[in-house]
């Protein structure tokens, strides 16, 4: 069964590894290389061609921090090579001393935004926190150049995520996967309360993945269910689809089928935010946004 398209379709959150090791040498954070990045690597040119088969008109290239650190040489080239399909996230080590300058340079890479991961499902430093005071020069250079931040974490970092947002509002946040929230108990999800509290804050925004759309049909959940509930908390404005390909398993066309799937139940204009507005609102370089839902 097929589902209509929005007009538009940005996919904000896709990742690229070379072909080429010598050029771009793996460097994983934790030294352990992901599974997925080793067994299905899509190089930029695959991209592309992934990207056409599935009528995706632009992607974010985000870092894939677990094949290569905080070297982001392979998204910035990617971008670099077709700036007119891709816009680049980079990552950066958050505490690190040069992080505020680490932000300048990829900045003037020609990068849109930055990535600080914190825990995935490749082991990542567990004494790490997001906030940590000797991370906040980094986040006062990113509110300086208003640099949206995407944000890797789980459930029980959810608490820190709300430090950074007190401190920081201007700094407009990007919440990878939702922080993969437990859903299984199903509506009103009582076992999400600590990421539904932190609709108060307007800087926050989320990304809507293949993980969420996966989890939203566990146990009591219903995709249906689960996406009224967050548009109604957050509101569709600050939600934003990405695929997660090829992290996660399936053709980017599969995955985008997935997705349209996943948000039927929603209105015609919720979905026009979702598949590309709000995308579009945090990253200018993806065109511009049409008006609030």
């Amino acid at each position: 069964m097929s589902f209509p398209k929005p007009t538009s379709i940005i996919d904000l959150h896709t990742h690229v590894i070379a072909d080429d090791q010598d050029a771009y040498p793996l460097a994983p954070l934790a030294g352990k290389q992901s599974d997925w990045s080793r067994e299905r690597p899509v190089t930029y040119p695959a991209m592309l061609a992934a990207m056409d088969d599935a009528g995706i008109a632009k992607v974010a290239l985000v870092q894939a921090s677990t094949c290569y650190g905080h070297d982001n040489r392979y998204v910035a080239d990617s971008v670099a090579a077709r700036p007119d399909r891709f816009i680049g996230i980079y990552s950066i080590g958050l505490t690190d001393e040069d992080a505020a300058e680490r932000i300048a340079y990829w900045h003037g890479r020609g990068l849109h935004g930055m990535r600080v991961f914190i825990a995935g499902h490749t082991a990542a430093d567990r004494g790490a926190r997001l906030d940590d005071p000797r991370g906040f020069p980094a986040w006062e250079r990113a509110q300086e150049l208003d640099i949206p931040v995407c944000v890797q974490l789980r459930a029980d970092g959810l608490p820190q995520l709300e430090n950074v947002l007190q401190r920081f509002p201007r700094v407009r946040v990007l919440l990878d996967h939702f922080a993969r929230p437990r859903l299984d108990d199903g509506p009103p999800y009582a076992a999400a309360a600590s990421l539904f509290g932190l609709a108060r804050h307007a800087n926050l925004f989320f990304k809507l993945t293949t993980h969420n759309v996966r989890e939203a049909k566990e146990g009591a959940a219903t995709q249906a269910s689960f996406l009224r509930q967050a548009v109604d908390a957050f509101g569709a404005d600050r939600i934003a689809w990405g695929s997660n390909f090829p992290a996660s398993a399936g053709s980017l066309v599969a995955l985008l089928g997935e997705a349209l799937e996943a948000t039927a139940s929603l209105s015609d204009e919720e979905r026009e935010w979702i598949f590309h507005r709000t995308a579009k609102a945090l990253y200018p370089a993806l065109g511009a946004a049409g008006g609030r839902a």
